[in-house]
């Protein structure tokens, strides 16, 4: 089929038939709900820069495996080049839409079991990275959109799952047969679970000797019988319900539980099954990738957030205050850090035995550590560049009152060449770049909590190392 065009990837999700909930409603026609249309639209725009020449070359590349030209949210990254092409263009769809494009992900699972499989296989003997590759072709061969499916609700988090008083609080195989396996459990944060054609499900920790039945690696169609998407609240969904005071008026995130509530597998669809080893490499590989994923893109939000400070310090007579000035600066070096900090995990990339590039752990953690710090200081500074009208506003219906709304439109005017409307709009993309509580929280969580990304930088350096240069400069010799 090649690649998709905006409008075929819409149609295409048009197409499904997912079981969805929200509010306590059953939701029937997902792609025309202003809740879940702005999250949809997000991860269109993969699809539609794809086909506009300031992105082709970037995002556009050639699959060796299929020989044809794909989306580069389907290619593993075969070379240090496509590290480095992952962290760009998360930045340029950072940039572009404003918030969580939902397809990086796709691609860090994508990444990590075209590693891990392999392995598995080279131990064991088994038929996973076989399965992965097939899976992979028809990725790439339908342009296709994967969702990763790996946080698991977790339960009692002082006991491994095994030890679980309700043993599905961590996704499990009930039953193998002979045509598959069926799966009881939930994944939460999925973001772009509705978004995505495929759910590819990962486990979530390490796991040891009596965890087998958890030790599952999988993909499925995201309307699979069995699999329910319960869509979470936002600080700000019920604007988009209703239309108004909504700030970035096309693109959003949401961030659904999925439950899979006995769902069939395919053997052909199944990636680990029992190798309990092999969770930890899994869950570790998934989250370094994930982990590069997000010093892009939100290096490419901050960009967003710099361009609003900056149009309303044009806007409201500030821009020649030099105070306000040195907090873009601040903000610019924050983008600028957490950007320098994934293209150095991409530049350091090693060549894992199966092919794929696998980027450096560490500065991929320290990177994430970085943004679960900054991204809520660039959200300081971007308000207080902004002023406090990102609070307050008065609503879009109380501005389009014929009693009120010429007397507010004349006391919220700045500077006089700016029409009202442009300011208050660009106060209203401010505070949804503030308040969208689905994203500023991934800045601290996704990808894992940031004592995870901590014990991994502990874990993968090279303290020895550190040691020895230490001593060879004091004279201590061993």
């Amino acid at each position: 089929m090649g690649l998709k065009t905006r409008e075929e990837y819409l149609e295409s999700i048009r197409e499904m038939n997912p079981t969805v909930y929200m509010f306590g409603e059953r939701i029937t026609n997902v792609l025309d709900n202003p809740r879940l249309r702005a999250g949809i639209e997000a991860t269109a725009a993969t699809y539609e820069i794809a086909h506009m020449d300031e992105f082709r070359d970037l995002v556009v590349t050639e699959s060796p495996l299929i020989n044809e030209p794909v989306n580069r949210f389907t290619l593993p990254p075969g070379s240090i080049e496509d590290l480095v092409a992952r962290v760009k263009l998360n930045r340029k769809l950072g940039n572009y839409v404003g918030t969580c494009h939902q397809r990086c992900t796709g691609l860090d699972c994508l990444s990590t079991l075209s590693i891990v499989t392999y392995n598995i296989d080279q131990k064991y003997g088994t038929n996973y990275y076989n399965n992965f590759i097939e899976f992979l072709k028809h990725v790439q061969k339908n342009d296709l959109t994967g969702n990763a499916g790996v946080t698991d609700v977790k339960g009692d988090r002082s006991l491994p799952p095994h030890k679980q008083p309700d043993k599905d609080m961590y996704l499990r195989v009930v039953e193998k047969r002979d045509d598959g396996i069926v799966v009881r459990g939930a994944k939460a944060h999925q973001t772009g679970s509705l978004s995505s054609h495929e759910i590819i499900v990962l486990p979530t920790r390490a796991l040891r000797e009596g965890d087998e039945e958890y030790a599952v690696s999988f993909a499925i169609p995201s309307d699979t019988p069995g699999l329910i998407h319960v869509v979470g609240r936002s600080s700000l969904d019920k604007r988009e319900i209703d239309g108004c005071d909504i700030g970035n008026i096309r693109y959003s995130k949401y961030c659904p539980t999925l439950i899979f509530n006995d769902v069939f597998v395919p053997w052909e669809r199944v990636f680990m099954c029992g190798e309990v080893e092999f969770a930890s490499q899994m869950v570790v590989t998934f989250s370094a990738f994930h982990r590069q994923s997000h010093g892009g893109c939100k290096a490419g939000k901050i960009d967003c957030m710099i361009g609003a400070a900056l149009t309303l310090m044009d806007y409201n007579g500030t821009s020649k205050a030099s105070h306000l000035k040195q907090k873009v600066i601040d903000m610019i070096h924050r983008a600028e850090t957490l950007y320098g900090c994934c293209l150095a995990a991409s530049y350091e990339g090693k060549k894992q035995p199966s092919g794929t590039y696998y980027i450096d752990t560490v500065l991929a953690n320290a990177s994430k550590i970085h943004e679960g710090k900054e991204m809520s200081e660039a959200i300081r500074l971007m308000v207080d560049v902004s002023g406090g009208f990102v609070s307050d506003l008065p609503s879009d219906k109380d501005l389009e009152n014929p009693e009120i709304g010429p007397l507010l439109k004349k006391y919220l005017k700045g500077v006089d060449s700016v029409p009202v409307e442009n300011r208050i709009k660009m106060y209203r993309l401010v505070e949804k770049m503030a308040m969208e509580s689905a994203d500023t929280i991934s800045d601290i969580h996704g990808g894992g909590s940031p004592e995870a990304h901590r014990i991994t930088i502990l874990r993968e350096t090279d303290l020895e190392a550190k040691k020895r240069a230490a001593k060879r400069l004091a004279g201590i010799e061993e």
